[in-house]
């Protein structure tokens, strides 16, 4: 979304935008990963969830925001939100169960989700390299 909005192209967003979703921040996604790898049950699986969980619509006006801010032009890149047909089957809510992970290893996530996210734009905006195509 951020790279599509850069390039002042539509930002999709599928039938009412409304369909929830949980994120992790990378930083914290790598971490765990990293101590599934060191200190995991071999075999076992392990979800990674995180502790913020937003309607799609409310992602992208978010990142939006933070563009106004961040990268700001003569106009709101919410303008450039697109409401587009939902996929059949389309489910309203993902949520994982990470209680194993937290359990057996640990793990909690760290970033605060507003930060997290301006962090992810603010990379998108010091590496034009890695999405201007």
């Amino acid at each position: 979304m951020v790279a599509c909005a850069l390039r002042g192209e539509a930002l999709p967003v599928y039938g009412d935008g409304l369909q929830r979703r949980e994120w992790v921040y990378v930083k914290d996604n790598c971490a765990a990963i990293e101590l599934v790898l060191e200190r995991g049950q071999i075999g076992a699986s392990y979800a990674i969830g995180g502790t913020k969980e937003i309607e799609n619509l409310e992602l992208v006006q978010c990142i939006c925001s933070h563009l106004d801010t961040l990268a700001a032009r003569g106009k709101s890149y919410a303008e450039q939100i697109t409401f587009v047909t939902d996929r059949l089957g389309h489910d309203r809510r993902y949520a994982l169960d990470d209680s194993r992970i937290r359990a057996e290893l640990g793990w909690r996530p760290e970033a605060e989700f507003p930060k997290a996210l301006g962090d992810t734009v603010r990379w998108y905006l010091d590496h034009p390299e890695r999405h201007s195509n």
